[in-house]
């Protein structure tokens, strides 16, 4: 097995990167996307490229749903035909991503991925990120994912140290008690 001495970021044909590991979008058969997750996984671990490729992920989100009168939660996928793969783009990373059976491509322009911003990386959780927000008991909120997505409510306990709120939400026509994140809500101004 060769040894890869130094990770140099792409240059040219149109490629760019600075040698930090950043979130890309890769679009993927619809279906297909927790095999392009094991495969992608697969190459990366046969050709020692955890260095360059240091996560995949297929993002799921669990829902309430009633069925049958009680409220079951269901597991289903955010973006159907995408998988997110936290990668140093180089010559070589982008292309055992690109060319991974099922993968149609990168989300970008041509062969130059965009990456994902930290905001949108901190929306859809993939990745835990310190959010600092100015919150106090009694500010209204609006829940921006995980399984209570969408729903307000009102903030009854702050917690700093594990950056966690005890908010009340209306659901269903009831207050409800809930433990968030601060990643996954925005205080309403």
């Amino acid at each position: 097995m060769s040894e890869r001495k130094n990770i140099t970021p792409i240059e040219g044909e149109g490629l760019r990167g600075d040698g930090t590991p950043k979130w890309y979008v890769v679009h993927t058969y619809s279906g297909h996307e927790n095999k392009v997750k094991i495969n992608i996984e697969k190459l990366v671990e046969n050709r020692g490229m955890q260095d360059l490729i240091q996560a995949v992920v297929v993002p799921t989100e669990d829902k309430a749903e009633p069925k049958d009168g009680k409220m079951v939660i269901k597991t289903r996928k955010m973006f159907p035909g995408y998988v997110i793969v936290k990668m140093i783009i180089t010559n070589e990373s982008w292309y055992l991503v690109r060319n991974t059976q099922g993968v149609t491509g990168f989300v970008g322009h041509g062969s130059n991925p965009i990456p994902l911003s930290v905001e949108e990386v901190r929306r859809m959780g993939i990745e835990k990120i310190h959010v600092d927000l100015d919150l106090s008991v009694g500010d209204s909120i609006k829940v921006i994912n995980g399984p209570f997505e969408g729903f307000m409510g009102e903030v009854e306990e702050v917690n700093e140290d594990k950056s966690t709120v005890k908010a009340k939400i209306s659901m269903f026509g009831r207050e409800t008690p809930v433990e968030l994140e601060f990643a996954q809500i925005d205080k309403i101004k």
